[in-house]
């Protein structure tokens, strides 16, 4: 798995770590049961502290995404639901809201923008569709 860090985002790196596992999850790139890679090999390639990845990987743990097996490592967890429904409604109802500001802010349509969303929406579930397929 590629991680890519922006260390000018203002969003902490531990959390851009938990946020592409999680996305990676969601899409099918990660399966249940896939390692991810060990805290000290991913610090060294990402060039942070291993703290750094020991605490998005403690996150996500805590999060439901991944479990950890003594000596053996992070593996992505087998059904994992990261939030509870309440929380996963709220959490994607803010980045809804967020999109209809700016879909306003660029004079966008209700129509364009439902049409863009089902767009994207078709699109994902293809590449998702294409990552399940046995090789």
């Amino acid at each position: 798995m590629l991680f890519q860090l922006n260390f000018k985002s203002g969003l902490p790196v531990y959390l851009q770590i938990v946020e592409q596992v999680k996305a990676a999850a969601a899409s099918g790139k990660l399966r249940p049961g896939d390692p991810l890679p060990g805290i000290r090999s991913l610090a060294e390639e990402l060039r942070v502290n291993r703290n750094t990845v020991a605490k998005a990987y403690t996150e996500l743990e805590s999060e439901g995404v991944i479990e950890t097996a003594a000596g053996k490592g992070c593996f992505v967890k087998d059904g994992a639901t990261p939030l509870k429904k309440d929380a996963r409604n709220k959490a994607l109802g803010e980045l809804l809201d967020a999109a209809i500001v700016q879909a306003h802010h660029y004079q966008v349509e209700d129509a364009e923008l439902l049409k863009l969303f089902r767009q994207r929406l078709d699109a994902f579930a293809e590449r998702k569709q294409a990552n399940e397929k046995p090789e």
